[in-house]
């Protein structure tokens, strides 16, 4: 070998050397990524699991139960004389003679030996088959083994890759996180009138209870025209008695269903303005049924 061709050999090592090397951190680099997100997204998850369970618990659902493992199934039922649970049993020839259960079993020919299957009926004509010592039978004749026992070999599943896996799981973390701020928002929302504002909330339902509260005096102005409510008794209902039950009922419609399910503390609940608007509606719906009575009359 020349000098040239040992220079030229060395400079190829060398540059399969620092291509070796290059490799090597580049692959090291990758794995310090792929490390680094699988914490990160640890972190996603281990995040979302706790936010989820702050959302369960505000919403009053609690934690579904551990799923039942799945049974076992059935191993194939292992025949008389098999060595593994695994394996079925092998198929060996009968050995020729009189101890032999298919030799008693079979009709023979007449000579002592098993007519095989010229012995079986309505086969008239067909000669039998030749009859091998038990040795060369279990030679000649296969075995069947299942796939569990290991006896045929089963294709490899193919290696996934570690960045494709970790980018369909950031995928679905940012699925999970979208989810979840929609259900936050959810959450944030009373089960009454959940699009309106408090201040409209509030309005709303103290109108409806004191509206409710008008129709009760109605039903006590009709019972006091028969007789059956005195005048001091209607009275005090249409003053003080119909107008606190009406503010008390809507503060109790707003504390059950006007309160948001995630929000810290108590919404307000606006009771000046409810204790005016059920203190007013009563009796104007007292006022506006005389007007009504007297424009008829």
């Amino acid at each position: 070998m020349s000098f040239e061709e040992y220079a030229a050999l060395a400079r190829q090592l060398s540059a399969q050397h620092r291509a070796g090397e290059q490799h090597a951190a580049a692959e090291s680099a990758r794995r310090r990524d792929l490390h680094a997100a699988v914490d990160y997204l640890q972190q996603r998850l281990t995040a979302q699991g706790q936010r989820l369970d702050q959302l369960g618990r505000a919403i009053g659902v609690d934690q579904p139960p551990p799923a039942p493992a799945p049974a076992a199934p059935p191993g194939p039922s292992a025949g008389p004389g098999t060595g593994t649970p695994g394996e079925t049993a092998a198929w060996h020839a009968p050995p020729s003679g009189a101890g032999s259960p298919s030799a008693a079993a079979v009709p023979g020919t007449g000579d002592g030996e098993p007519a095989g299957a010229a012995g079986a009926p309505g086969r008239a004509g067909v000669e039998a088959y030749p009859q091998l010592p038990a040795g060369e039978a279990r030679l000649a004749l296969p075995t069947a083994v299942s796939p569990a026992g290991g006896g045929v070999p089963t294709q490899r599943a193919a290696l996934a890759d570690p960045a494709v896996e970790l980018e369909l799981a950031r995928r679905m973390a940012d699925e999970a996180d979208r989810h979840g701020q929609q259900a936050e928002l959810l959450a944030q929302r009373p089960a009454l009138l959940p699009t309106w504002s408090p201040l409209a909330r509030a309005v709303a339902v103290y109108a409806g209870c004191g509206a409710a509260a008008g129709v009760l005096v109605l039903m006590l102005v009709l019972a006091s025209g028969v007789g059956l409510v005195d005048g001091f008794t209607l009275g005090a209902w249409i003053c003080a008695g119909l107008p606190a039950v009406a503010f008390f009922g809507g503060y109790l419609v707003l504390g059950r269903w006007g309160r948001p399910a995630m929000v810290a503390g108590t919404p307000p609940r606006y009771l000046p303005l409810g204790f005016l608007i059920c203190f007013l509606v009563v009796p104007m719906a007292y006022c506006a049924y005389l007007l009504l009575v007297r424009g008829l009359r």
